[in-house]
């Protein structure tokens, strides 16, 4: 089921950045097309309901929250595709992978022939890009126009606000930020060249609009270590131990 009145949030998103519903809608198809009928929905369903989960970006932050998040092994960890790369240098293991595929594709690929679950997001501009699907072992699909066939709409429009509101679906108990900074920074691991910069960050801007109206909505208790967020309570790495027990 689609979050209550997202249909409106999305109508702001075409129109900000004046995307084509059409095209959007075309890659969902396509993406359905691809993907094989599984029961990856009931594993994610399973490994999020009722839980702790860690929701990792690429934000400036990242670099920080490393050394802690090596801490929590067994904690259930969400993960924006351009973070992929450096939690896996650090040894550290995504259990979910939230991607439009512009992130690393040797990452992507490597960690998709393991039991981590790919969440892949079809939408105008990344079309020619789907058929790495292929490589992923346990993978759905979503958009951001009507869910059907095996594409789902939990809402959400960066790969990390997507992270969150999908935490939420599904919902986890706690959901704790890592690396999602959402300011006039763009983190190191972002793959973002200097020419999209002006873009990329007006897409954190609404993503972090969209998580203060998610806020208002969510049952799950909400949390961040990074950029402090309406509706987030702001914690420190020092304080994990206490909020996950």
């Amino acid at each position: 089921m689609i979050i209550s009145d997202w249909n409106s949030r999305y109508v702001e998103i075409l129109k900000e950045f004046r995307y084509d519903k059409k095209q959007d809608l075309a890659s969902a198809v396509i993406l359905d097309s691809i993907l094989k009928k599984s029961n990856t929905l009931q594993k994610i369903r399973e490994i999020i309901n009722s839980r702790t989960v860690f929701v990792i970006g690429s934000g400036p932050s990242l670099s920080l929250a490393i050394p802690f998040l090596k801490k929590f092994r067994k904690t259930v960890k969400i993960v924006a595709d351009s973070a992929v790369k450096p939690l896996i240098e650090n040894g550290i293991k995504p259990d979910v992978i939230v991607t439009d595929l512009d992130g690393d594709e040797k990452s992507l690929i490597k960690i998709g022939k393991t039991n981590a679950i790919f969440v892949v997001h079809a939408h105008a501009d990344n079309i020619i890009k789907l058929q790495l699907v292929e490589n992923f072992k346990n993978c759905i699909g979503t958009t951001q126009t009507k869910s059907f066939g095996k594409i789902q709409n939990f809402g959400g429009f960066t790969d990390g606000d997507r992270a969150v509101f999908l935490a939420n679906h599904f919902n986890a108990k706690k959901i704790i930020l890592f690396g999602m900074d959402f300011g006039n920074k763009i983190g190191r691991y972002s793959n973002t060249k200097i020419s999209d910069r002006k873009i990329k960050l007006k897409k954190l801007k609404k993503g972090e609009s969209l998580l203060e109206w998610l806020s208002k909505k969510s049952r799950s208790e909400l949390f961040t270590t990074s950029k402090s967020i309406i509706g987030f309570k702001k914690i420190d790495f020092q304080d994990l131990d206490i909020i996950i027990t």
